[in-house]
């Protein structure tokens, strides 16, 4: 279970990495050294002392860490004071969601508990954090996974019960050593940085918001995630575990008189199944689904959206399947007004087709009552079929 989002600073929360690289480039012109901005920018994630400790063994530099601290530390406040803090979009909409959510906060950075702080009080979201952690006071900084360890000690939770956000490739590493899944952003400003071994890669903090870093959560530990509930069942991602049950619905003649069977063994459903999770259900963020009922758990059937191809035209195709024995109690309805809400409010999918034989009269008077209208007749494979439509909207839904 998700308990706690920490979240890197620089680079993620605010925009300061190319202050950062232009501070240490500057410093050293100052003393007559010369470095690249590419140089400094390998060094993003970790400490400001470890890259002055770097560098002046790399330049053979007649300075103490200590001493050359102040120097980058000037530079680097005259660069804060003309161009001032700048935060990364919706980063603090984001924070707000997960705390209003009970998601406990943590910012863990290279930079000293004083700038974290600074950074904190100034864009207003410091009361929001639990713990403000240092790499100044861990033994070994990023990508070394000391600092994430150390918050999620400090948040009182399992590292398995946390997931970062960060910005660097030492970040992303130290995450992934200190067994946590991770959220790589990509930020433009702070390099050429590989966050390939990421969980998951992201442009911007617009649309990301609790539900969506819970789902990321789930499915990097191979969990599923929850759609969404009615008074009488849930709907969810089906696991490997569920295809069993659902190879039994299958078998019924009613259940497969409209609906395609299975040729397959169920060894092989179960392997199909385990590719699906990872090219449907991770990388759409839709699919079938499995309905379920609330009160026992039992598997009744699934139901959800597909990609299809409708004379010609790429369309999104809502369709389910119930088992024989749960027909006529208004499961059907319940499950598809429920999916027609989710595809709206958190997919951004809003026309949506099902494709009916026009035999099949239960199905049509389902689609009927949720609010679909017959577009059109088409024949498909030697058969009829009813091809209904929806805008989803809120009249539409209501």
């Amino acid at each position: 279970m998700l308990k706690a989002v920490i979240f890197d600073m620089d680079g993620v929360l605010v925009d300061s990495e190319p202050q950062h690289a232009r501070a240490a480039v500057l410093a050293l012109q100052s003393l007559g050294y010369q470095v690249t901005i590419d140089y400094c920018y390998g060094f993003i994630g970790s400490t400001t002392i470890h890259m002055l400790e770097t560098m002046i063994k790399d330049y053979n530099i007649s300075l103490s860490s200590a001493e050359l601290y102040e120097v980058y530390k000037e530079t680097l406040n005259n660069l804060i004071k003309t161009e001032g803090y700048e935060p990364i979009p919706y980063t603090k909409d984001l924070i707000l969601d997960l705390y209003h959510n009970g998601i406990k906060l943590a910012i863990a950075s290279s930079s000293t508990i004083k700038e974290i702080t600074a950074v904190a009080e100034a864009f207003g979201i410091k009361e929001y954090f639990t713990k403000l952690i240092s790499g100044t006071t861990v033994s070994h900084p990023k990508p070394a996974p000391d600092i994430f360890l150390k918050a999620a000690k400090e948040l009182g939770v399992n590292p398995d019960e946390c997931i970062i956000v960060e910005d660097s490739y030492n970040g992303v590493c130290a995450a992934n050593s200190a067994g946590m899944p991770v959220i790589g952003f990509v930020n433009e400003h702070s390099g050429n940085q590989d966050l390939s071994s990421a969980s998951y890669l992201i442009e911007g903090f617009d649309e990301i918001n609790t539900k969506y870093i819970k789902t990321i959560y789930l499915h990097t530990l191979n969990l599923p995630v929850t759609i969404t509930e009615t008074n009488r069942l849930i709907i969810k991602e089906l696991t490997v575990d569920d295809i069993p049950a659902l190879y039994q619905i299958y078998q019924n003649e009613e259940v497969k008189k409209y609906i395609p069977g299975i040729s397959d063994t169920l060894e092989e459903e179960i392997e199909k199944h385990k590719s699906y999770i990872k090219s449907v259900y991770h990388f759409y963020g839709y699919g079938l689904w499995g309905i379920f009922d609330k009160n026992s758990g039992e598997l009744m059937g699934k139901c959800g959206f597909t990609n299809s191809i409708i004379n010609g035209k790429e369309v999104i195709e809502m369709g389910y399947m119930l088992d024989y024995c749960k027909w006529g109690c208004g499961y059907a309805t319940e499950c598809l007004h429920s999916i027609l809400r989710y595809a709206y409010d958190n997919l951004n999918i809003k026309d949506i087709i099902s494709v009916i034989n026009t035999s099949n009269n239960r199905s049509i008077k389902t689609a009927e009552r949720v609010g679909m209208k017959l577009d059109q007749i088409i024949i498909k494979d030697g058969e009829e079929y009813a091809i209904y439509t929806i805008h989803t909207s809120e009249e539409s839904l209501s």
